[in-house]
């Protein structure tokens, strides 16, 4: 079978089974405690946790979910391209019950398949159950139901369960989301995958790649509290996850299961053999899929070994970071955005081994075959690819311009390397200077048999590292015991206030989440903050801190001091003077997304956005935005409002839209079966409006009530990401009132630049330079509230003033320098003939300006003036000091820097240069005749 029959074949059985067939989640995790998707299961979370209902009939799904473990507690990285079986980025088939089947069904489906559908031979699988050490406290009994489940099946195929069920301890065979969560223990299917079959279970988890678990099966049934103890949850489930590379690997490298001679390996399917392909096209070398000894010395590797493993690594890179980028997680400097930067500039390091380099880049040349091949599992890579492509080109070519330069100093540094070790400094330079990732270093190091000082590199690394650890969140994921009946209908949509019935009431630390029947507050989801308000009972008030999310309930944060209990009605209400510009902000950011495609392009794709009470910030990808752009979706946004068009909002079916192109929808985000369909313009009840997104946040009736709207800034915040900040309404007022005061500021301080250019230039006898008046902005323009294209437009006259005013302000400075250096050259001319005429050192000290004091000192230098000089030109302010040291001066010990450091210090000043000139400036005029003194004393 294809590797696409394979994952097809696993669908379809479970889809006999009555499962519903899920697409795969995003690689962006829901869970701030991920990097990124690391398992099937992470999307399933909150129906594992309670707080939400599966929403299928019956409650199984299966699936298969891309997934990344390349950083944090799950981390291959570094197997990747030495081994047969670990990679960066891997599909995990799966399939899932809610509260509805067990371990009965989950093992018999899973032998049904493996064994009665694929026709692995059972006498090579191996099964491992869990087996607690009391001794060490672990939790939970031993798994004698699962041993029963599969003795049975193992004894029908006339094999001995007690060699073919291994027992498994805590580490392998009781499976936790985190230190808190749903949890279980779990049965693995492992594979005999050596010639004869004959291990009898002795390579069961002992990490070789000839005894392979393709299957975990994990059967939920406790909550781990944060106190340590495992709370038996009120339904059990069923969590699994098989590798599907590997399950690939073992149908084809064994010829369908008959021939076991040659060791199966992920790499030699057709997973991976197009992106071969495509990489010998691009570097005229062949893949052999050979594999190192993994204990063998990197340095001693053959040419054909090297390039088998950068085949390997680039290949398995390359999906990873296509996936990720189509899902929008970019290259960057931070977080699960710095691993994949890793990632890329690993892969492009290796791309070296295969002749690639910064003038025959290759990496997104691969991009369309890898679309080609796995576009239509997963449709976002297809819509994406061009923003793939662009991306790895981009990250490509920036990493070639410092990876050279990095190379030539790793390689300069070898000769200094003690004890077969490369020093911590050096590896931080590379880190810090040349973008090299520490793991990129060891690569290096590893592949000429050194190592790398780690303990110094991580000293050296403790203030970024504290940064890292103070930005880092902690989340302890708790099963609530909500009721099945604690749902919370939503009805801010159309009402600031409502009476509601209190359902629950949970302790939370200081406070009291109270969950009721109806709620007008919305908690913060999609990027717009959550409300604030009061929950009022018996005419008591209290303040409603927070809101937040539980599955289908509401919770509203009071104090924890208030008497509030299950039965109980309250009125709840929203503070609509802070809902209304959140509102009308959240309507704006539409109406900005729908003008950068009519401006930009079509395909800017958002990244994400925010909105609060006093302005919004969107991120998309894109090259920069020029001026004018920015200029025109001001324009269009406007237009809009003053159009006063109606906004409305429909529920419809997700199929009528999930393929329409004019309604914008996220790929990752999770819709149901209904969607919320948020327009400007068109019919209320059908979707027909210029700007459509699928949304569940609050906006405001018609556009005229965003008011005005006004960009703040745009720029980059990551490679290819851009950021707008932009305001309305009455934030916007008040910001173009700061904006300006600012300009009037700016109006004066560059008048008064010019204005004392003028001066000078007037006391040199030269005519003074003169721009004309810069337009004051008039005040009535704001206060009358024009419209943003006068506003604009008055804007672009001031700052053309102002720039015209800041160049002649530029220009009087280059005359009054250009003036002054030439008297000065005059000045120098007349005094060096006087002082060399004495003969001897010379010490002086002349009221002029700092042009002087250079001036004299290369006057000394043009006439090779032998000894030594100390001058000083007081310029009223401060001293301007130089040091000269000559021939002679210089025969004699004397050094014209450490002279000037020395004396400098004496006037509360600094300075320094060579042995032969120097130059510093001090503040304490008071001490000119001290430095003269002993100026004199040191030259003589």
């Amino acid at each position: 079978m294809t590797a696409a029959e394979i994952r097809q074949s696993f669908l379809d059985f479970f889809k006999e089974k009555k499962h519903t067939i899920v697409p795969s989640a995003s690689l962006l995790p829901q869970s701030p405690g991920l990097l990124f998707t690391n398992a099937g299961m992470n999307q399933f979370v909150p129906y594992f946790l309670g707080v939400d209902k599966a929403p299928y009939d019956p409650p199984r799904a299966a699936d298969t979910q891309k997934c990344i473990r390349a950083g944090g507690k799950h981390n291959d990285l570094e197997d990747v391209g030495y081994d047969t079986y670990h990679h960066t980025m891997f599909e995990m088939l799966g399939n899932w019950s809610f509260g509805d089947y067990f371990k009965a069904e989950a093992i018999r489906w899973a032998w049904e398949l493996v064994v009665e559908r694929w026709g692995l031979p059972a006498d090579r699988l191996f099964a491992t159950v869990y087996a607690p050490d009391k001794s060490k406290g672990d939790p939970g009994e031993f798994d004698q139901e699962a041993w029963d489940l599969w003795a049975e099946l193992f004894r029908a195929k006339g094999l001995d369960p007690r060699v073919h069920i291994v027992d498994g301890n805590v580490k392998d065979n009781f499976w936790m989301m985190g230190e808190t969560g749903p949890c279980g223990p779990c049965s693995e299917l492992h594979v005999d995958l050596t010639p004869n079959g004959d291990s009898k279970g002795q390579l069961v988890n002992g990490d070789s790649d000839l005894c392979i678990e393709i299957w975990n099966l994990v059967f939920i049934q406790y909550n781990a509290e944060a106190d340590g103890s495992f709370r038996e949850l009120p339904a059990k489930h069923i969590d699994t996850g098989m590798g599907f590379e590997r399950a690939c690997s073992i149908i084809q490298n064994t010829k369908g299961f008959t021939d076991f001679s040659v060791k199966p390996s992920n790499y030699a399917t057709d997973v991976f053999t197009p992106i071969f392909r495509k990489l010998e096209e691009l570097s005229g070398k062949n893949y052999v899929n050979i594999y190192p000894d993994l204990g063998a010395d990197r340095s001693a590797f053959t040419e054909e070994m090297k390039d088998a493993i950068a085949f390997r690594v680039i290949a398995d890179h390359l999906r990873t970071l296509s996936f990720s980028i189509a899902d929008g997680i970019l290259p960057g400097n931070n977080g699960r955005n710095y691993v994949l930067r890793r990632i890329l500039r690993r892969a492009v390091r290796y791309g070296r081994q295969l002749g690639f380099s910064g003038d025959k880049p290759f990496f997104g040349a691969l991009v369309s075959t890898l679309v080609e091949q796995m576009g239509t599992v997963f449709p976002e890579l297809k819509e994406r690819e061009a923003a793939v492509r662009v991306t790895l080109e981009r990250e490509e070519s920036s990493f070639n311009e410092t990876l050279d330069r990095g190379l030539k100093r790793f390689e300069d540094a070898l000769p200094e390397v003690k004890d077969t070790t490369l020093s911590g400094e050096v590896s931080f330079e590379l880190y810090d200077t040349f973008g090299f990732p520490i793991d990129l270093t060891e690569l290096l190091c590893a592949d000429r048999g050194i190592k790398v000082n780690m303990q110094r590199f991580e000293e050296l690394m403790e203030q970024q590292r504290e940064r890292a650890r103070a930005a880092q969140r902690s989340t302890v994921v708790r099963a609530l015991d909500l009721s099945t009946e604690a749902i919370t209908a939503f009805v801010g949509f159309d009402v600031d206030e409502v009476d509601a019935l209190v359902l629950e009431v949970h302790p939370q630390d200081d406070s009291l989440f109270v969950i009721t029947d109806k709620t007008p507050f919305y908690a913060e989801m999609g990027g717009q903050a959550g409300d604030s308000g009061i929950l009022v009972k018996d005419a008591l008030a209290h303040d409603v801190t927070g809101v937040q999310q539980i599955g289908r309930a509401r919770a509203h944060a009071i104090s924890a001091s208030a008497e509030v209990q299950p039965g109980d009605t309250v009125k709840l209400r929203v503070d609509a003077k802070r809902r209304r510009p959140i509102e009308a902000h959240h309507t704006a950011t539409h109406l900005l997304h729908w003008a950068l495609h009519e401006v930009v392009s079509k395909d800017a794709a958002q990244q994400g956005s925010s909105v609060d009470e006093s302005r919004l910030r969107f991120d998309f990808n894109s090259a920069p935005v020029s001026p004018e752009q920015i200029e025109a979706m001001e324009e269009k946004v406007n237009a809009c409002i003053a159009a006063n068009d109606p906004v409305s909002w429909v529920e419809v079916p997700h199929v009528e839209v999930k393929e329409r192109k004019d309604v914008m929808q996220f790929f990752g985000d999770k819709y149901g079966e209904r969607v919320r369909v948020v327009q400007v313009g068109g019919t209320p009840s059908a979707v027909d409006g210029y700007s459509m997104e699928l949304c569940g946040g609050t906006h405001v009736r018609t556009t005229g009530e965003i008011g005005l709207f006004k960009i703040k800034s745009e720029g980059a915040i990551a490679s290819g990401v851009r950021r707008i900040e932009a305001v309305c309404g009455e934030s916007a007022w008040d910001h173009l009132r700061d904006l300006v005061s600012q300009l009037e500021e700016e109006s004066e301080a560059l008048h008064a630049k010019l204005a004392a250019a003028n001066g000078r230039l007037s006391e040199l006898g030269e005519e003074p330079l003169s721009v004309g008046e810069v337009p004051r902005l008039m005040m009535a323009l704001l206060t009358g509230k024009g419209d943003v294209t006068q506003i604009n437009h008055t804007l672009g006259m001031v700052r053309g003033k102002l720039e015209e005013l800041r160049e002649a302000g530029i220009e009087a400075e280059k005359k009054v320098k250009k003036l002054q250096a030439s008297a000065a050259a005059k000045q120098a001319d007349a005094a060096l003939a006087l002082l060399i005429e004495q003969g001897g050192p010379i010490v002086t000290s002349i009221e002029s300006n700092a042009s002087l004091l250079q001036e004299l000192l290369n006057g000394l230098k043009k006439k090779q003036f032998a000894e030594a000089a100390f001058l000083i030109v007081d310029d009223g302010d401060k001293l301007h000091l130089g040091s000269y040291c000559g021939e002679s001066a210089l025969a004699r010990g004397l050094k014209a820097g450490e002279l000037l450091r020395e004396l400098a210090a004496l006037a509360g000043g600094k300075g320094g240069g060579k042995p032969d000139m120097a130059r510093g400036a001090a503040p304490e005029r008071g001490q000119l005749s001290e430095l003269e003194q002993t100026a004199k004393a040191k030259l003589s």
